[in-house]
């Protein structure tokens, strides 16, 4: 059997830890099995059925962490969506996705309702505490539950990417792109049974969903799972785990703990980064205050993880590694595809089993955005040194990475643009000491009228998902051109690059 489900608990002991909650209370691997059997019941009983997608926006519980488990094993499609998403928002992603069932925080019930009302879909509740009708419904089902066959082809999961023009697309992930990926990454960073993971990270997000729950139970290890990352918590937990996954923002917090010292961290075998750049500065204060080195990676939605600095080896800042050893990787011309000699800028372009299936009900997009030998264009731009060592160096299309979380500009670009009295306008990312980047508005005027930077702001406050919402507003009569009448959004950024300082 293919089922993700079965691959990724083939290693699970019923009586050994899997998860610690916030709370102090374990559940085991038997509970995990019980836990999502009821849950896989729970979405027999709301009308799912395999194939059928299962859109899911609640906050981080253990058992948001359950739905999802219970929907592979059921042979459903998960799709988590970013809690931050608005109701207008989630009104595109449920009406592209055509989800059988909706699970959301019961506060928004009736909102979502009205999105499916049209559709042939159903509601259910899961709140913050892992209580709500669909664990009413749960509660009283079997703790068994015969695992659906699937194929590696069949879809696993759907998850959104932000459109560069305002659209955002699903990509397809099947459960041989999510258990290949699994298996290489357990394999390279050497995870066992007796790894005790931190979990703080979103389960929205592949990062946080696919490669630390998924490489973790796989290993069949344990985690301390938390709804959120705190520095002081994270530090104290460290006395008793292995191993971290964070993004950037995670270790310039740790920095700032007076408590972070060799001794500190002294159990830690491996720190992970990833779903934003590193800064060199903060991998070389880190293995100063700790004498250990941040392993950076990287991935994407697509693909899961394409590359890695090796686990033992030169962990080289400013580097996101090598090419996985299932992943083949090539630099190569932007406008023609043509491959590119050792140190020269271009598309990284990737090939393996982990590579998605295509976006969702676009096969024109899916189609360009493949070679015709298969490898997919990444639209991240990067360079191979003379060791095989890979370096993001820019990205296509002007994408923001803030937090962790992809920003495209031109979905805030149209926001903006249809406030009154805003004659056009340019999102760009600008270093940012804690986000890596700060998404900042750049706002012409036409010389007419007064603005208001807390006015603009508040005004997308119900439009944007926090994360998209720019940190700052900056107001100019005109924005730069070139002679072909092109928005120079490079001269911007290295305008106002001290912003955040």
């Amino acid at each position: 059997m293919s089922n993700l489900f079965t691959t990724l608990t083939a290693n699970a002991v019923p009586s050994a830890p899997f998860l610690e909650r916030p709370d102090g209370r374990i559940d085991t691997y038997a509970d995990l099995d019980a836990h999502t059997a009821r849950y896989a019941h729970a979405l027999r009983a709301l009308g799912v059925k395999a194939g059928d997608r299962v859109a899911v926006q609640v906050e981080k519980s253990p058992e948001n962490l359950y739905l999802y488990l219970a929907t592979i094993r059921a042979g459903a499609v998960f799709l988590p969506l970013n809690t931050a998403y608005t109701i207008r928002e989630l009104d595109y992603f449920i009406g592209d996705a055509g989800p059988s069932l909706v699970v959301c925080d019961p506060m928004v019930e009736e909102e979502i309702a009205g999105l499916i009302d049209p559709m042939d879909a159903r509601v259910a509740t899961l709140d913050a505490h892992g209580q709500g009708t669909l664990t009413d419904i749960a509660e009283s089902r079997p703790s068994t539950f015969a695992t659906v066959e699937r194929a590696p082809t069949d879809l696993a999961a759907i998850c959104y990417t932000s459109g560069t023009t305002g659209r955002s697309k699903g990509a397809m992930l099947t459960h041989g792109n999510l258990a290949s990926n699994a298996a290489t990454l357990v394999e390279l960073w050497k995870f066992t049974a007796d790894d005790v993971l931190i979990h703080a990270l979103p389960i929205y997000h592949v990062h946080g969903l696919f490669v630390a729950t998924n490489v973790l139970l796989m290993a069949g290890g344990s985690m301390i799972f938390r709804p959120k990352f705190d520095a002081a918590e994270a530090l104290s937990l460290m006395l008793r785990a292995t191993a971290l996954m964070g993004v950037p923002t995670f270790y310039t917090r740790l920095l700032a703990q007076p408590a972070l010292t060799r001794e500190a961290v002294a159990g830690m075998r491996l720190f992970i980064s990833g779903s934003a750049p590193l800064l060199a500065e903060v991998h070389r204060d880190w293995s100063e205050r700790t004498s250990t080195a941040i392993l950076e990676r990287y991935g994407m939605t697509e693909t899961g993880m394409n590359t890695s600095n090796p686990y033992d080896g030169d962990r080289v800042a400013g580097t996101v590694g090598y090419p996985l050893p299932d992943v083949a990787l090539r630099i190569a011309d932007p406008e023609t595809g043509a491959p590119l000699s050792t140190g020269e800028i271009g598309m990284i372009e990737v090939k393996g089993p982990n590579v998605f299936a295509g976006y969702w009900n676009m096969p024109e997009k899916t189609a360009a955005e493949f070679r015709p030998d298969g490898f997919f264009i990444t639209g991240d731009l990067g360079t191979i040194d003379a060791r095989g060592y890979v370096s993001i160096v820019g990205r296509g299309k002007d994408l923001i990475i803030s937090g962790g979380f992809n920003v495209y500009p031109k979905e805030v670009e149209e926001e903006l643009d249809a406030l009154p009295g805003v004659v056009e306008s340019a999102v760009i990312g600008l270093p940012h000491p804690d986000l890596g980047e700060g998404v900042t508005a750049v706002v012409a005027t036409g010389g007419k009228g007064a603005f208001s930077e807390e006015a603009v702001i508040a005004a997308l406050k119900d439009r944007l998902a926090r994360f998209k919402q720019p940190r700052r507003v900056l107001f100019v009569d005109d924005l730069p051109r070139n002679a072909m009448g092109k928005v120079q959004k490079a001269l911007l950024r290295e305008q106002h690059k001290g912003l955040y300082r």
